[in-house]
């Protein structure tokens, strides 16, 4: 007999699909949060039959058990720890850890791909091209590289995750997998994944104005309540505000916060890891313990939301040679411009600070995160400069912009 306990993810539950493939009848797969894994631990200990050969896949275990894990090992059991998660690499001090957060060729990897190449090395499942093509899915999502290659099947294949119950997604994957010869979606599902694309587009705009801003060590934080589609959200809002560091998106009623982000000098693990919780540089999570709590929400509930940039702007873009205009709550009016070929200053209410930029991007990061000022619409970009100075660096505004 087999028994898989795993993460209650896409990629948790890729894990227990190959492991029913694989092993059919004779498996038995538990699906368990970051906080109920130990328990499940413990239960396999004080109830299973020793022969039971244990894999766990996608969650790390605390010290206590894994110290258990090992004396059951090293006392003949059977047992095989797979993850990805850079929080988990001491595992490969076992031999039965294997933790591998990038493989050979570069590509990081997932659970369900580590699981796989198991199962496959190890002859306990023939490789197919379907189910290959299913667990390349659940890993380009897992790690996010679905985006940079513009591979809309593994977002949809998440979104069908969650669209419907574990157990129907699983019964539908099995039998997909291994009646097909390519994985596929069909009529039905594509209709509804069409209905929920909307949705999440709606959801991440209303969520987009409530997010507020914090400084968080030495880093920038931009900080949101949601229970919904928090990978989606998260690069979302980390493309909408990028002079945020990383984005924490609260769900409060699971008690549990998550970490993204879309720059590469940050690890998100590691602030996951401040409390006791861990995943991936760019995308991480923890339980809310009373200091999570008290950073994220009780510190900052007072705070208000950022202002969005204006969209759709012809005249007042970022990067302009002739100046971008900003705002902030306090009514003041900055001007972003290049002074020359070196560097660009920003002006306060037509006075300039002491500081300059090298790049407009510079002088916009610094911008959001002292004054949180947003980019105004052109009607009232043009109006100010045609009220105030008649032109912006020397350029007179013609009579088209003054119709805006």
């Amino acid at each position: 007999m087999y028994k898989l306990l795993s993460h209650n993810d896409l990629d948790g539950v890729g894990c227990g699909i190959l492991a029913k493939i694989a092993f059919g009848k004779e498996v038995k797969v538990r699906y368990n949060s970051i906080a109920s894994l130990n328990r499940e631990v413990e239960w396999f200990f004080e109830n299973e039959n020793k022969d039971t050969f244990l894999f766990i896949t996608d969650l790390s275990v605390n010290e206590e058990n894994e110290k258990r894990l090992e004396a059951f090992y090293q006392a003949g059991g059977k047992v095989q720890f797979l993850d990805h998660h850079k929080t988990s690499l001491h595992f490969n001090e076992y031999e039965w850890g294997h933790v591998v957060v990038e493989d050979t060729q570069g590509n990081l990897t997932s659970a369900t791909s580590l699981f796989y190449d198991y199962l496959v090395e190890h002859q306990l499942l023939e490789a197919s091209e379907s189910v290959a093509e299913f667990v390349e899915l659940v890993r380009q999502y897992d790690t996010w590289e679905w985006e940079k290659n513009e591979n809309q099947k593994a977002r949809k294949l998440n979104a069908l995750f969650f669209l419907v119950s574990i157990e129907e997604f699983e019964e539908v994957m099995i039998e997909r997998l291994q009646k097909s010869e390519q994985f596929y979606f069909d009529d039905f599902e594509m209709k509804i994944l069409h209905m929920e694309g909307g949705k999440i587009e709606r959801y991440i705009r209303q969520k987009k104005r409530q997010v507020v801003q914090k400084k968080l060590g030495d880093h920038f934080a931009g900080i949101v309540y949601a229970e919904s589609y928090h990978s989606e959200l998260g690069n979302e809002l980390g493309k909408e505000y990028p002079h945020l560091d990383y984005i924490v998106i609260l769900n409060m009623g699971g008690k549990r916060a998550s970490f993204r982000t879309i720059h590469d000098h940050v690890d998100v693990s590691e602030f996951a890891g401040r409390f006791a919780g861990g995943g991936h540089a760019k995308a991480s999570g923890c339980t809310l313990t009373d200091e999570a709590y008290k950073l994220f929400v009780a510190d900052t509930f007072h705070l208000e939301s950022l202002r969005e940039d204006a969209k759709r702007n012809r005249y007042n873009v970022k990067g302009s040679p002739f100046g971008a205009m900003y705002k902030n709550r306090k009514e003041a009016i900055f001007l972003v411009y290049p002074e020359n070929d070196d560097h660009w200053v920003i002006e306060k209410d037509k006075k300039k600070i002491a500081q300059v930029f090298s790049s407009f991007e510079d002088a916009e990061i610094f911008l959001k995160r002292k004054e949180e000022a947003w980019l105004v619409r052109d009607d009232t970009f043009v109006s100010y400069l045609m009220e105030k100075l008649g032109s912006v660096n020397g350029i007179q505004l013609n009579n088209d912009e003054k119709r805006i």
